[in-house]
């Protein structure tokens, strides 16, 4: 499943906020160097559809707010 992601970094909470079945807006506590923000994300998706981190790929937007998200539940897309 490919889902679109707003990213907002350097927020006080972390929170992910589901807009429709495929928008996302997550905020992270993290900044965006380093990919401390995408790792952040990352780590924030994996909670939140319980699967593991590994399942989660960024395929579009990685120095970007705006980001293009793959989730694979390893035999068939979520």
């Amino acid at each position: 499943m490919k889902i679109y992601v707003k990213v907002k970094p350097n927020s006080k909470l972390e929170k992910i906020e589901q807009i429709d079945k495929d928008h996302f807006a997550i905020s992270v506590k993290e900044l965006p160097i380093e990919g401390r923000a995408n790792r952040a994300v990352i780590r924030v998706l994996a909670d939140y559809f319980k699967i593991s981190p590994y399942q989660i790929d960024i395929i579009f937007g990685r120095t970007s707010r705006q980001k293009i998200i793959e989730i694979n539940d390893g035999k068939n897309s979520i």
